[in-house]
């Protein structure tokens, strides 16, 4: 059975799309890499420049295949930091139509400079390092290499995951012009940042994923009280990480993931791609 519960604002959801988009791939063997090396897509490395920095956002950007100029979407890496992933679904939101590009944030922070591949087993460690301030400065600077692209309109939205899917979330607080913020199980900003946000908010998160998906109701109530638009939709039996995750919890990850990322394009083209 499918519910569906319309409130002010907002949506919650458990129902699935009568024409679902193509779901990346799970991160499940080597699947995201085969993936990529099977893509018919353009995508290549970036080193983008950071202002007032020595240090350049190794930034991987692919394109879509369309006459006209399309919408970006910055991806933003989980906890994790850059994987064949995060790639992975880069690309796939290229298939869908759109300037794709997501930065390895970690970049400078490994030996030598480096990022994500020179960090091992530091990874999560490396992201104490990363502060708020920094985080924004180098989402702007990815954000405004990628509007210099001849092929790029003026629009731009974010999806992150897990840690990503905050810092979506936190950059809707910070930028004016982003046209549409994706969450997926990420926690919020606090209210008095939220006042800042300018475009909609969807939020896709697990059923089983208490941590995260306990902060929905505070949120929501947050949000209508600050007539921000929010959608969040809660996947039942899915834990957390399910986009990547997508084999386990007895089928309920691949369904929420199938669901999810059906609601991230959808969402994607009323707010990005229709939106005038």
């Amino acid at each position: 059975m499918t519910f569906v519960f319309f409130l002010v604002g907002f949506a919650i959801a458990a129902g699935p799309s009568t024409q679902p988009a193509a779901l990346p791939p799970s991160g499940d063997d080597s699947l995201a890499a085969k993936a990529l090396a099977a893509s018919p897509r353009h995508g290549e490395w970036a080193d983008v420049p950071i202002p007032g920095s020595a240090v350049k956002l190794h930034t991987w950007v692919v394109y879509p295949e369309r006459h006209d100029k399309a919408p970006i979407v910055i991806v933003i890496h989980e906890i994790f930091g850059m994987t064949d992933w995060v790639r992975s679904v880069t690309d796939q939101l290229a298939a869908e139509g759109y300037i794709a590009v997501a930065p390895d944030l970690l970049s400078g922070f490994g030996p030598d400079g480096g990022g994500t591949e020179s960090l091992g087993n530091n990874v999560q460690a490396a992201f104490r390092k990363l502060t708020a301030e920094e985080q924004t400065k180098r989402l702007d600077a990815v954000r405004d290499y990628a509007l210099a692209f001849p092929s790029a309109n003026d629009k731009v939205a974010t999806i992150g995951f897990c840690w990503g899917g905050g810092a979506s979330f936190a950059y809707a607080t910070h930028q004016p012009t982003l046209r549409a913020a994706i969450v997926c199980y990420g926690v919020p900003p606090a209210k008095s940042a939220m006042e800042k946000i300018t475009c909609p908010v969807l939020g896709l998160y697990g059923g089983d994923d208490g941590r995260i998906t306990a902060t929905v109701d505070a949120t929501t109530k947050s949000m209508v009280e600050l007539k921000k638009t929010y959608e969040p939709h809660i996947y039942g039996g899915a834990g957390h990480g399910f986009m990547r995750q997508q084999s386990g919890r007895n089928g309920a990850n691949l369904k929420a993931a199938q669901q999810g990322w059906d609601e991230a394009i959808k969402f994607l083209k009323a707010n990005v791609e229709e939106a005038k």
